[in-house]
């Protein structure tokens, strides 16, 4: 047994009594001052050259930030901005230090909020005259809130109801949902009433009402209010799903266990592997605005950036957690690309819509992050071919993606054969293929295969889940047919 120690534990006694000694001559000091007058703790421990270092500090902040003012981002500048907000975070990093006064702490942010107004117009709510946007909008985050974020308007609304009711009644699925929308014109409040009324926990918010849509025009932006729907939801951590999203798993399996989601806090998904070399243009834009950027082991492993495919992001499902500083600052960039003047001259003309700018956006802000290992697979039908045998190829109209288990994850499409072509007929795939060779069909309405690969068949749990999301769909469009009716214009009602 140790030796008692009469020494050291005199030492400790006295050390405590003088803490203690400490704190009660603080506090009198605080009761001389008045109750109305706060007294800065850190004042007393802030030694001359501390403050001389802050000051240095700030007033070099100051300078680049007139620079900033001065010399505007251009829409066609996305690694400089991307360069401009990893300084917004070492700001905010240097921010948040504990080791300064509040004086310091509130200098540094209205430094930081100016800077990120002129930048990020968007992000000024219509609905406060905050002067503190950027804090308002990471306050606004519900601390350790986890849930799914669905966007649509009239169009999508169908396929929003079959995908929540398949998450709740036949994966079970009890993460809160958010569903998304810009507008009273695109999601009116009858649609909005009976979807929130189909299942416990499901709510409905208006992007518009969140960030300044001037600069944005969501309303007839497409895929662009993706972006701002999950950087807008009051979730922490948020999976985004689109609307004719189908999943073989509860979603949630990717917050708990997906180990390259644990680690960076996002995962997104690979597209299709295709067209190589057939994007000479695009790919040489990606690499202007990426010159100043040390690449990512991530994009250094992407097929699409080293080889030369034509397109590396899939966005029907992404997982980020906004409580991680570096994923806030990466969707900054993203929605930025998504703006109406940005998107419409660059980002939806050097990709597909809105896909390529949460790779680039993270990329851009040296942002870590995670994509799938594999890139997309596909559920369908074994093919047979013009005489009628069957050819080692699968064939349907969706794209697959999988866990980190290689299990089949979710796919996108909606649960019917082709929603683009036929509203009625839905489908059941049987069987899957992954890592093989892709050949798309010429338009919406033919079919894309995947040959060469190992033909897969779903097995009997994933069948049954599909085959039970599907009968609840029907109920759900006949639910429908009586109460929204404007949301199925090719039921003839009887």
């Amino acid at each position: 047994m140790r030796a008692f120690q009469p020494t050291a534990f005199a030492g400790k006694y006295r050390s405590v009594t003088f803490a203690g000694f400490a704190i009660l001559f603080l506090l009198s000091c605080w009761s001389l001052r008045g109750p109305t007058q706060k007294i800065d703790l850190y004042a007393y421990v802030q030694d001359p050259a501390q403050k001389a270092a802050f000051e240095a500090q700030y007033a070099s902040a100051v300078d680049l930030a007139d620079q900033y003012r001065a010399n505007p981002v251009d829409k066609s500048q996305f690694g400089e901005l991307g360069t401009r907000l990893k300084t917004l975070r070492e700001w905010i990093e240097h921010t948040e230090d504990a080791h300064k006064t509040h004086d310091q702490k509130e200098k540094w942010t209205t430094l930081i909020e100016n800077v990120a107004g002129s930048m990020l117009p968007f992000v000024q709510s219509p609905t406060s005259d905050s002067t503190t946007t950027l804090k308002r909008l990471r306050s606004s985050f519900v601390p350790r809130t986890k849930g799914l974020v669905i966007t649509t308007g009239k169009k999508r609304f169908r396929y929003a109801c079959h995908l929540v009711s398949s998450l709740r009644e036949v994966l079970k699925s009890r993460l809160p949902i958010q569903i998304a929308y810009s507008g009273e014109d695109d999601l009116p409040k009858e649609y909005r009433d009976f979807i929130t009324g189909l299942e416990p926990d499901v709510s409905t918010f208006d992007v518009t009402t969140v960030f300044n849509d001037s600069t944005l025009d969501l309303g007839q932006g497409g895929w662009a209010i993706k972006a701002f729907a999950v950087l807008g939801s009051t979730f922490e951590p948020a999976i985004l799903l689109d609307a004719d999203a189908v999943f073989f798993q509860p979603p949630e399996v990717i917050f708990g266990e997906h180990p390259q989601y644990l680690e960076t806090g996002t995962l997104l998904s690979h597209d299709r592997l295709l067209w190589q070399g057939a994007f000479k243009e695009r790919h040489a834009w990606w690499g202007k605005q990426l010159e100043n950027t040390n690449l990512s082991e991530t994009i250094i492993h992407s097929k699409v950036y080293m080889e030369g495919y034509a397109e590396e992001g899939d966005s029907g499902v992404v997982a980020v957690d906004k409580s991680r500083l570096g994923v806030f600052i990466g969707l900054l960039h993203i929605a930025w690309q998504n703006t109406k003047d940005v998107r419409e001259a660059y980002t939806y003309t050097q990709g597909y819509g809105d896909k390529e700018s949460w790779w680039f956006g993270f990329e851009l802000t040296g942002t870590p992050y995670s994509m799938e290992p594999h890139y997309a697979a596909i559920t369908g039908h074994v093919q047979p071919n013009s005489q009628g045998k069957e050819e080692n190829r699968v064939c349907s109209f969706t794209i697959a993606h999988v866990d980190h288990k290689d299990k089949l994850l979710w796919y996108n499409g909606s649960l019917l054969k082709n929603k683009e072509n036929d509203p009625r007929e839905f489908d059941v795939p049987t069987e899957w293929m992954i890592d093989a060779t892709w050949k798309k069909g010429a338009s919406k309405q033919d079919m894309s295969c995947m040959s060469g690969g190992e033909i897969r068949r779903i097995d009997k749990k994933a069948l049954e889940i599909v085959q039970n999301s599907v009968e609840l769909a029907k109920k759900i469009d006949e639910m429908m047919r009586g109460k929204v009716p404007g949301s199925l214009p090719w039921f003839k009602l009887e």
